[in-house]
């Protein structure tokens, strides 16, 4: 027992410092988790999201977001319906909280972080994803998204997928 005792006061500095880079190494990721979901703007509410799909003037095409996408995981996720214009994408649903999301147009459906990497070079940023449920972004001026055929939600910050969707 003494030497337990005697071990213990030799190392309290090491042990101490163990437990404080321990604590430090959670909190940073707790706050790299958290920051995005506390500085989320507010999603669209359900009369404007009414109003979007009854105002677009083009052709709306849409895809299903869903959680048992095969790239999806129980932190990286989205459900429900993608909206598609040439002007305006929009989600009537939500995606998994997380940092840096962006949204980008593919030729084909992608499902997984792989099937993305190998097409990214292809693949068409459309605009940073600053809401969690009912989101809706501009798309730049003259993107023809009738030349897509699907839709992807990646995490750049971690290079993750979150989720995908056909577009009809």
């Amino acid at each position: 027992m003494n030497t337990l005792i005697a071990f213990a006061r030799q190392h309290i500095l090491l042990f101490g410092a163990a437990k404080f880079l321990a604590g430090l190494a959670i909190g940073f990721a707790l706050g790299i988790y958290t920051l995005p979901i506390l500085t989320a703007e507010t999603g669209l509410s359900t009369t404007e999201l009414v109003q979007l799909k009854a105002n677009a003037q083009e052709t709306v095409r849409t895809g299903e977001f869903s959680r048992q996408n095969p790239g999806s995981d129980f932190l990286h996720w989205g459900e429900g319906t993608i909206h598609v214009t040439d002007s305006r994408i929009w989600l009537d649903g939500k995606v998994a909280p997380g940092p840096d999301y962006r949204l980008y147009l593919t030729k084909m459906q992608v499902s997984s972080k792989q099937e993305f990497l190998d097409i990214k070079d292809d693949a068409l940023q459309i605009a940073p994803i600053k809401a969690f449920r009912n989101f809706s972004v501009s798309v730049p001026a003259g993107v023809a998204t009738g030349d897509y055929g699907g839709i992807i939600v990646w995490c750049e910050r971690f290079g993750a997928f979150i989720t995908s969707a056909s577009l009809n």
